[in-house]
C-alpha cells in the first residue's frame, strides 16, 4: 500500500515554501527584533564540560516571536540556600531560513545553541538559551520551518561582555568579581605595577557611580593615583608653578 499520490504533500517544495513565506512573514508582523548574541569558546573544559572563559563579541539582528503572551514562566523568584534567585524564562520563536540568512551565513552555527544570549529589547533585559526546541512544529507539509527558544534570565558568572550594547557590557562592570578586568592599563594595554610590583585597581567599577566629568575614563576613579598627583602638581592662583617652594 502507499499514501494519496494527489493528498499527499510532503515532497511538495512549492507548497512548502509557501508556508515558510507565511510563517516568516507572521513572526514580522507579530515578532520583535532581538539581538542574538552567540558564545564564543575560549577555553573549554573537557573534564568539567564547561568553558570558565567565555566571551559574547557579536550581535546579530533577528525578528523573533513572542510565545510567552502571559509573560514570564519558569520558576520565578524563590528564596534557595544560596540567597533570593531568580528563574524567569520566556519562550521565543525563530524562522530557520531568517536564522540561516541572518546569522548562519557569518558564523559556523547550523542553529542556535544553547548558551548563547538574546538581548530582549523591550523590557531591556538579556537572556541566556537554555533549549533549542529543533520540532516546534511537526514536519507540517513534510518540513520544519522554526526553532523554538527557551531562554532564562542570564546569571552572569565571569564572562567576558564586549557586544557593543550599554546595557549588556555593563552586567560585566556591575558583577565582575576579576581582578584584572579593573586594572589600570597603559597607553599600550599593559597593567600598571605599584613599587610592590602589585596591580592598581580602580577603586569603583561601577559606572552609574562615575562624576559627570569622567568621560567614561575609569581610571580617573582611583585614589592612589589622585593622592600621588597632588603632591607635586599644584595649579592654586598663588603658587601655580613652584609645588610649594616659594
Amino acid at each position: 500500500m502507499s499514501t494519496n499520490f494527489f493528498i499527499n504533500n510532503f515532497q511538495a517544495s512549492q507548497e512548502q515554501n509557501l508556508m515558510e513565506d507565511l510563517i516568516i512573514e507572521s513572526i514580522r508582523f507579530y515578532g520583535q527584533d532581538m539581538y542574538y548574541i552567540p558564545r564564543v569558546i575560549n577555553n573549554f573544559d573537557e573534564i568539567y564540560v564547561a568553558d570558565d572563559q567565555s566571551s559574547y563579541e557579536t550581535t546579530y539582528s533577528v525578528e523573533m516571536y513572542i510565545k510567552s503572551v502571559n509573560g514570564f514562566s519558569g520558576d520565578g523568584n524563590f528564596m534557595s540556600k544560596f540567597g533570593i534567585e531568580i528563574r524567569d524564562q520566556v519562550i521565543f520563536s525563530v524562522a530557520r531560513r531568517v536564522f540561516n540568512n541572518e546569522i548562519g551565513q557569518f558564523t559556523t552555527q547550523l542553529r542556535p545553541n544553547e548558551g548563547d544570549l538574546v538581548y530582549f529589547p523591550l523590557n531591556r533585559k538579556c537572556l541566556q538559551i537554555k533549549y533549542c526546541n529543533q520540532h516546534e512544529l511537526f514536519y507540517p507539509l513534510g518540513k520544519l520551518y522554526t526553532w523554538e527558544l527557551t531562554c532564562e534570565l542570564l546569571e552572569y558568572s565571569g564572562e567576558n561582555l564586549n557586544t557593543g550594547i550599554p546595557e549588556i557590557d555593563a552586567l560585566q562592570v556591575k558583577y565582575d568579581t576579576n581582578m584584572y578586568s579593573f586594572a589600570l592599563l597603559d597607553i599600550n594595554n599593559e597593567l600598571i605595577l605599584d613599587e610592590n610590583g602589585d596591580l592598581i585597581l580602580i577603586e569603583d567599577s561601577k559606572l552609574d557611580d562615575l562624576p559627570h566629568n569622567a568621560s567614561g575614563d575609569l581610571n580617573i576613579m582611583n585614589e592612589e593615583i589622585q593622592n600621588e598627583s597632588d603632591q607635586f602638581i599644584d595649579f592654586t592662583a598663588f603658587d601655580p608653578f613652584s609645588e610649594g617652594n616659594l
